[in-house]
């Protein structure tokens, strides 16, 4: 599989990119990568990374998307960039899938001036795979679709139980929408129409209709439905919540035992932050584009670049865009 690897995204581009598609293409049979970006930046760190045999090859852009631009804007003014670069080389079929750590809006922005939408989808989502008490989760969307419509959430619903089906391994998973309350009532016209939809689709028996914030990590659901203003809210808030609560139950506990100790305690708090940390899951999926397109964390290390390959590559092999292509066309 030859994927698109935008070198100059991430906060330390591109050095633990390159790294992560060098171990990629080490470990990963039959993967190739495309890295897209400054020739001249690239090559020191493929010789420090003692480069490989085959697999590897650079697609020379001159320009960058940075994390603080206005996405549109930058896309327009700067045409050789490794975003928009990525795009186009899955657009002419030169690679299958694309991975970038870059600013997510300019991955979404990017595809959408592409217009490479799956028939059938009204609007693409980011979807986030969480862990709970009881297993992961995805939810959805996390920041693709900010004015989204009824039949767009339906749609994330639709997209995100085949995600978790699929790539999860969970045998009929639950569906959920993200509310201020349980009740088939509360929440804005949004919320209440996108319930409506739920409740007379064919997933009706495995829509379990609201859920509160809280609930997200008692593994109340499989799928958690939302628009991307509010998923993207969601995913920061509890992204910064686990990282305060870790660190200072660490502190805490560390304070409280012998220094013989220390090195026990210290063991078991790198493994529950390691069962929280998101290069597990290796990034997130823009689902319902033709092609395949994982968006990473900006502060993404090697072992998060290298595993979100993989994921590209564990999406194509399971053919989850053709799934959702026939699922939508047959209850169309």
């Amino acid at each position: 599989m030859r994927i698109a690897l935008d070198a100059m995204g991430g906060d330390y581009a591109p050095g633990p990119i390159v790294q992560g598609a060098v171990e990629a293409v080490r470990n990963l049979n039959g993967t190739e990568v495309v890295l897209v970006g400054d020739r001249a930046r690239i090559e020191p760190v493929l010789a420090e990374c003692g480069g490989v045999s085959g697999g590897l090859d650079i697609f020379h852009c001159t320009q960058t998307v940075g994390m603080d631009e206005s996405p549109v804007e930058a896309l327009r003014r700067k045409r050789d960039n490794s975003i928009s670069r990525c795009w186009e080389l899955m657009a002419s079929g030169q690679v299958t899938a694309l991975v970038s750590a870059g600013s997510t809006g300019a991955v979404v922005a990017a595809g959408l001036f592409q217009k490479r939408f799956l028939a059938g989808v009204k609007r693409p989502g980011i979807a986030v795979v969480l862990p709970t008490a009881t297993g992961p989760c995805v939810m959805l969307d996390v920041g693709a679709n900010m004015a989204a419509k009824p039949e767009h959430l339906f749609q994330y619903g639709v997209m995100g139980s085949l995600y978790a089906q699929h790539i999860l391994k969970i045998d009929e998973p639950t569906i959920a929408l993200m509310n201020v309350g349980t009740e088939e009532q509360k929440g804005n016209e949004l919320a209440k129409e996108t319930h409506t939809l739920f409740d007379s689709s064919h997933l009706k028996d495995r829509f379990l209709g609201n859920i509160e914030g809280r609930d997200i990590y008692k593994g109340t659901a499989h799928v958690i439905v939302c628009d991307g203003f509010v998923g993207n809210v969601v995913l920061k808030v509890c992204e910064g919540l686990v990282e305060l609560v870790l660190n200072h139950s660490a502190e805490e506990m560390l304070a409280r035992l012998p220094r013989d100790q220390h090195a026990t305690a210290r063991s078991a708090f790198d493994a529950l932050i390691r069962r929280y940390d998101y290069s597990q899951y290796g990034g997130a999926p823009l689902l319902g584009i033709d092609g395949i397109c994982i968006i990473c964390h900006g502060a993404s290390g090697a072992s998060a670049i290298r595993n979100a390959i993989r994921v590209a590559g564990t999406f194509a092999q399971h053919h989850i865009n053709d799934l959702i292509v026939g699922e939508l066309k047959c209850r169309s």
